[in-house]
């Protein structure tokens, strides 16, 4: 259970999740590469590049952001999976990072309020089963005026592009855990964080976004 009392909202989505990551783990990296070199190139370092003082990845997977972090900044990761985060503690040794990785559920964090200068978050909104608990937590452990930075594949404006998307979507969310047509702004709003940038990119499916806490 996190500081704020709350426990995960859907536990056994939770623990499904935690399964199918569990058994991607070993190659989770060779099918990402693929993806960020083409939908997703250089959105990793951007985001990184935002990132200042105390900083919180969630679910930092295995490790992919660790070489584009600034070099001053103090790095906290959180990871549902242990096989995942294992990987992800290994890089961190290769590139000689100093960063506290901690096994996690981004939907229940166990930091106390007001934590972190810096939140950030990359293509993983589209998977935690309560992405809108997420964003709470992560304006509940970010300081005041401290910033949530968003890169993540999202439900395209582009009507055809929509349309394929919702196609496709139930099998994704069946096979990988992935809800292709979420739209992370919504929860920004709702939670009365500040957006100060939206980059919008590849038919509006992919996302930047750089936000503040009130």
């Amino acid at each position: 259970m996190s500081e704020s009392g709350r426990s995960p909202a859907r536990p056994e989505e939770t623990e499904r999740i935690k399964r199918l990551y569990e058994k991607e783990a070993p190659k989770f990296d060779r099918s990402m590469n693929r993806w960020d070199r083409t939908l997703f190139a250089g959105n990793r370092e951007w985001a990184c590049a935002q990132a200042s003082g105390n900083v919180l990845e969630i679910a930092i997977g295995t490790g992919r952001n660790l070489p584009y972090y600034p070099d001053d900044v103090r790095l906290t990761g959180v990871e549902l999976s242990p096989a995942m985060i294992e990987i992800a503690r290994q890089k961190a040794d290769e590139l000689d990072r100093e960063v506290d990785l901690r096994l996690g559920d981004a939907e229940a964090l166990e930091f106390a309020d007001q934590s972190f200068d810096t939140v950030i978050c990359t293509y993983s909104l589209c998977t935690i089963p309560d992405d809108r608990a997420a964003v709470r937590e992560a304006k509940r452990v970010l300081h005041p005026g401290g910033k949530f930075i968003l890169a993540e594949h999202v439900r395209s404006p582009v009507w055809i592009v929509r349309a394929i998307e919702r196609m496709i979507e139930p099998l994704a969310v069946r096979f990988g855990g992935d809800h292709l047509t979420r739209e992370p702004l919504e929860h920004l709003e709702a939670e009365d964080f500040s957006v100060e940038t939206v980059k919008r990119s590849r038919l509006g499916i992919v996302e930047l976004v750089t936000a503040r806490r009130p």
